[in-house]
């Protein structure tokens, strides 16, 4: 847990360090988020680069879907401004649709977390692959709807059964 903890520390002071003068800080003295690092932190799920490679990167280690759980990650696809894309973690499920998120340096609150975020499903089918995010200036859902890989849970991925035996001959071992 120390080391945790110590590496957060340390990824959080070195993001500081590395954004320097072009990004301000969140307020003096604070650092500054951003949603990687967060989300890495606050999850648990050891993945690292940009947002926008979190779902493939996860495809082997972890498990994916399109319905959320506490604690699992949001990951959005690149669009528009946000060409790396983001992460968020799920901290609530409300409803099928409804869910709240924790996450950092999002819209108006650049280098800052914002916790329990509404996040609605807008998408056809229900499976979370788009969505609307609440934007506070404006007390209200934002109007951009957002593309979404699916989420990311912290279990490791499952191999399929017989997978290593399926690599061994039938007739291995026999005289």
């Amino acid at each position: 847990m120390m080391k945790r903890l110590t590496a957060a520390a340390v990824a959080a002071t070195l993001g500081c360090f590395v954004l320097g003068a072009s990004a301000p800080a969140a307020t003096a003295g604070e650092p500054y988020w951003q949603c990687v690092t967060f989300a890495r932190m606050f999850s648990g799920i050891q993945i690292f680069g940009d947002a926008h490679t979190w779902w493939r990167q996860a495809q082997d280690r972890f498990e994916t879907g399109q319905r959320p759980q506490t604690g699992a990650v949001l990951t959005f696809q690149p669009v528009g401004r946000m060409s790396r894309g983001h992460v968020a973690v799920v901290s609530e499920v409300l409803t099928d649709r409804v869910i709240r998120v924790t996450h950092a340096n999002w819209g108006g609150s650049r280098g800052k977390v914002e916790e329990n975020v509404t996040v609605v499903d807008v998408s056809n089918g229900g499976d979370w692959s788009a969505v609307k995010v609440w934007y506070n200036p404006i007390n209200d859902l934002g109007s951009t709807v957002y593309p979404t890989y699916g989420f990311i849970y912290k279990a490791p991925a499952e191999r399929p059964e017989g997978l290593l035996m399926a690599s061994v001959p039938a007739t291995a071992g026999q005289p």
